[in-house]
């Protein structure tokens, strides 16, 4: 039967949706808008305004922070970007979740048609990423630095992505088709007029973009002394050409002597990762489905369909996921030889810790069992209840386990000893494992902030100690009979 429970927690383990840190309820929403390429700020502003229209007509929603120009996925500043932030009223204000507003919003946004719109919460642990869900980039190495073909790889591989079910959303901010003006330098013609290309295009930088040149101190505060031509001398592209800079005799040359432009495409951002030329892919699982599925459904569509010469690399909380691995496993290992060895040494014995350790099966078959019936994950939090509880169950064994071998030195054979021992520590047994189930039904039936990482703690923690204990003053003093009378069966010869 041992084996049996065994088996059991490989084929709950396997069908249980595993996950890192769960998505909370923290209260809030943010808001991702992309209108067209070469929108303008003021189309920007729009959409905007209509968002938080509509987002005021909910009862749940407390209040609206919103910003035109600026995206909070790439942190990129341009006119075709906006983001918002909504806070929600407090949990016993509302009836509703983050996830189910999120859905509400979705629904009521629909009809602006000119214009992408992302609804999501924000990223579990502060730092990690800009959002939750998965994060990670795509990678160009073939060394042709083609962004349109860059470009077309990664919606090509969206729109495969798409269409499985575990991805609920994905989306990219990368984006080719941006109204740009590419400066020609005509280096020959620029050393002919005395000036490099290094003095003009740093001079341009400061007529244009803006220079910090020095601070200065007024009425006991300092302010940033910033160079840049006045608006109306660079508000056109041809402005640049009028413009002059200064070659090495002092003399000012027109930039339209040594420069051109001319009306290309191209992506508003360009970000590298590892050094090479990437585009960042957002997302988020589908309901009833974990971020580790999500991440294997990720690890397949790219290795079917992104072509030679582009690869993937995660980023954000998603590559923290992938990177922890197998650790749980490891940390396991080394909590039950820890145990092992501590039990070896106060019983003096390599056999008698056996019956404490082959207890543990019967509580990590509960916890997973109670993930599942309650639709929960296993996430970092449930593996931190399942790591107590080898210290809660292995109590309930070493009760037994010690008070049979007093028994035994008194001279009683293992049947008596272990009879007399289960029978006199069952009553603390069940008393201390039902008290402490008891303190765990808040966790189970939690609410508001950090629901799922209380309800998953929870349950993990109350199915492991409910099968644990009820299975274990079953089969520990079976157990005990088993590897105790190998003992005395290997010092008796």
């Amino acid at each position: 039967m041992l084996i049996g429970f065994i088996v059991f927690i490989y084929f709950i383990g396997s069908v249980l949706p595993s996950g890192f840190i769960p998505t909370e309820d923290q209260g809030t929403l943010y808001v991702n808008v992309t209108t067209p390429p070469g929108a303008t700020l003021e189309r920007t502003e729009e959409v905007m305004n209509e968002i938080d229209k509509i987002a005021k007509e909910l009862s749940e929603v407390e209040s609206i922070s919103s910003m035109s120009g600026y995206s909070m996925m790439t942190e990129g500043i341009g006119a075709s970007f906006g983001m918002s932030t909504i806070n929600l009223k407090p949990w016993d204000e509302r009836s509703l979740d983050a996830n189910e507003i999120s859905a509400i919003l979705v629904e009521k946004t629909a009809h602006i048609r000119d214009a992408e719109i992302q609804f999501f919460p924000p990223p579990a642990v502060p730092g990690f990423g800009n959002a939750s869900g998965f994060e990670f980039r795509i990678l160009d190495k073939t060394g042709s630095s083609d962004m349109n073909n860059t470009s077309r790889v990664i919606d090509q591989f969206l729109a495969e992505l798409k269409k499985r079910p575990e991805i609920k959303e994905a989306f990219t901010s990368f984006n080719t088709g941006f109204p740009q003006y590419m400066i020609y330098i005509d280096q020959d013609m620029a050393i002919s007029k005395g000036i490099t290309v290094a003095n003009a295009m740093n001079s341009l930088q400061t007529l244009v973009g803006s220079l910090y040149a020095t601070n200065f101190i007024r009425y006991s505060q300092m302010y940033k002394v910033m160079v840049q031509l006045h608006p109306k001398y660079r508000g056109q592209p041809e402005d640049i050409l009028r413009l002059k800079a200064k070659n090495d005799k002092g003399e000012l040359v027109p930039y339209s002597n040594f420069c051109r432009l001319e009306k290309v495409y191209g992506p508003e951002q360009v970000t590298r990762y590892n050094m090479y030329p990437s585009g960042m892919v957002n997302g988020e699982p589908s309901a009833g489905y974990s971020s580790g599925q999500a991440l294997q459904a990720i690890n397949e569509v790219a290795a079917e369909n992104l072509p030679r010469g582009f690869t993937y690399e995660w980023s954000g909380m998603s590559r923290e996921e992938v990177l922890s691995g197998n650790q749980v496993i490891i940390i396991f290992l080394i909590c039950l030889v820890f145990v092992y060895l501590l039990l070896s040494a106060q019983y003096e014995s390599f056999v008698l810790p056996l019956p404490v350790l082959l207890s543990l099966p019967f509580g990590a078959f509960g916890s997973l069992f109670f993930l599942y019936l309650f639709g929960l994950e296993n996430n970092i939090y449930a593996q931190v209840a399942m790591i107590m509880l080898i210290g809660l169950l292995g109590k309930n064994a070493i009760l037994i386990v010690e008070f049979a071998q007093l028994k035994r030195k008194d001279g009683e054979s293992v049947f008596n000893a272990v009879t007399h021992a289960s029978k006199e520590r069952l009553r603390p047994i069940l008393m201390t494992s039902f008290a402490f189930i008891a303190g765990l039904i808040p966790l189970v039936v939690a609410n508001g902030a950090g629901a799922i990482g209380n309800r998953t703690i929870g349950s993990a923690a109350a199915g492991g100690m409910l099968t644990g204990t009820i299975l274990g003053v079953l089969f520990i003093p079976g157990l005990y009979m088993i590897f105790a009378g190998m003992g005395r069966t290997k010092k008796k010869k």
